[in-house]
């Protein structure tokens, strides 16, 4: 059954205003919305329609001084051609259609006018969903999506970390995972924890999302735990993974794993960590050093989600899986190089030197380093994380030789190139053109000479 928006205005047109003034329609298609009053005037609101239906991002304001004077802020927008005066979809279609897609529970919906190159009638849905309201706009003629957000708001919490670990903290390789507690109070740094969603008590944000059985919660949104206790890992995952984002969106990407990444530090005893691309999760092990305690280990396994989001399926050979290796190496160290100083102690070459205490004797204590002196293809030895730090040799030295900004913006650029089951030949190449392309020439001699340094070209 088609109804007529002369019925769908009727209802949308009501508005709300503050201070509980009365609403009215304003001349020339517009409804008031809000009065404010602040120190010094008055500021006035208005919600663009057309033909008595809210016009999506139009709006028209004035703000009037305290001598009369008034200034305006006219938002409004063209309406070209004509939108259709009934709805072809029902709003209980639309309604279902977006609600059962995203799996969650109808708040609201209103029919508006979206603009464009020919203006059409829509109705705005919103979604409360497990990860907060999403806003949804469906053709009223064809019911297809135009457009799609997530309308949470995010605020900021505190916790407790290992910046990236104790054993850098202190200059301590004698540290121990049963060492006194009292030794580790001087490691803990309380730290701002960014971007969780508004309205949770969970460790739930825009880059990170904790599944750990009895996830941590507060009211607060104050996390401050010691190593003793669970919560402890839950932050420092957040924190990790949320500071390697916020990093990435610096350098100017917007879509490099720019999602809640799925993580969990209970309930796997082993003393390793994976990232599964089946579920989108880095789960962390606890056995001996519990894994999520070294922010380094943290960084190495998002570095795999890092790609996985940027070639689906990527690793799937066995100089894709070295690559993907050396580069989680890489990751870490460039991650821990803008918290940690360079010593003799700590070498930030030495990657996971808190985890590795559990199964190394030698110090200092290192998962892996990435300054070894391998050479393709007389080294390889066809096991991905032997075979990886002859990568990570190659993407630290371009670090070495550019500068951190720049070679890590070549690095993730280029990787958006690689296919799953890429060599290092082709993605050495793929990053020698990203590198000319962003930066020229220069940039490019010194990612050449990385690599043939390693002998992948």
């Amino acid at each position: 059954m088609m109804k007529r928006l002369a019925a769908i205005g009727s209802i949308v047109g009501l508005v709300i205003v503050a201070s509980g003034s009365a609403a009215h329609a304003a001349p020339d298609g517009l409804t008031l919305v809000a009065t404010k009053h602040s120190l010094l005037g008055t500021h006035t609101w208005y919600q663009q329609t057309y033909n008595g239906v809210p016009v999506l991002g139009g709006y028209y304001a004035t703000h009037t001084d305290r001598a009369g004077a008034t200034a305006v802020a006219d938002g409004r927008i063209a309406i070209k051609g004509i939108p259709a005066r009934s709805a072809a979809v029902a709003q209980g279609r639309a309604e279902s259609s977006v609600t059962g897609r995203l799996a969650g529970t109808l708040l609201r919906s209103r029919a508006v006018i979206v603009p464009g190159d020919t203006a059409k009638l829509g109705w705005l849905v919103l979604t409360d969903t497990a990860r907060g309201t999403v806003e949804s706009v469906v053709d009223a003629a064809s019911g297809t999506t135009l457009s799609e957000k997530s309308t949470v708001k995010e605020v900021d919490g505190s916790g407790q970390v290992f910046s990236p670990n104790p054993v850098v903290t202190l200059q301590n390789e004698s540290l121990k995972d049963t060492t006194a507690a009292s030794t580790f109070t001087a490691a803990y740094k309380t730290v701002t924890l960014t971007q969780l969603t508004s309205g949770v008590t969970t460790l739930r944000g825009s880059y990170a999302s904790n599944q750990s059985s009895s996830g941590v919660t507060s009211s607060t949104r104050a996390y401050t735990y010691t190593r003793a206790q669970a919560g402890f890992e839950q932050v420092m995952g957040y924190y990790s993974i949320t500071s390697a984002q916020e990093y990435i969106q610096s350098l100017g990407f917007t879509d490099v794993n720019n999602s809640a990444q799925k993580y969990k530090t209970t309930g796997y005893t082993d003393d390793n960590s994976y990232y599964d691309p089946s579920t989108d999760q880095i789960t962390f092990g606890t056995g001996g050093v519990d894994d999520a305690e070294d922010a380094e280990i943290i960084w190495h396994e998002y570095g795999h989600a890092i790609q996985d989001a940027q070639v689906p399926g990527f690793g799937s050979s066995s100089q894709s899986g070295a690559i993907g290796e050396g580069f989680g190496d890489y990751w870490a160290y460039t991650m821990s190089s803008a918290v940690s100083t360079n010593t003799t102690v700590t070498p930030l070459v030495c990657i996971g030197d808190w985890d590795a205490v559990s199964y190394t004797s030698t110090t200092p204590h290192c998962l892996r380093r990435i300054d070894g002196t391998k050479v393709y293809p007389g080294d390889f030895e066809n096991e991905v994380h032997a075979d990886g730090e002859m990568w990570s040799r190659a993407l630290y030295d371009i670090s070495t030789s550019l500068g951190r900004a720049t070679a890590n913006t070549i690095i993730l650029e280029a990787q958006f190139n690689f296919t799953p089951s890429t060599t290092f030949a082709a993605a050495a190449n793929a990053t020698v053109t990203a590198a000319q392309t962003l930066y020229g020439s220069t940039a490019a001699t010194a990612v050449t000479a990385a690599f043939h340094a390693r002998g992948f070209i």
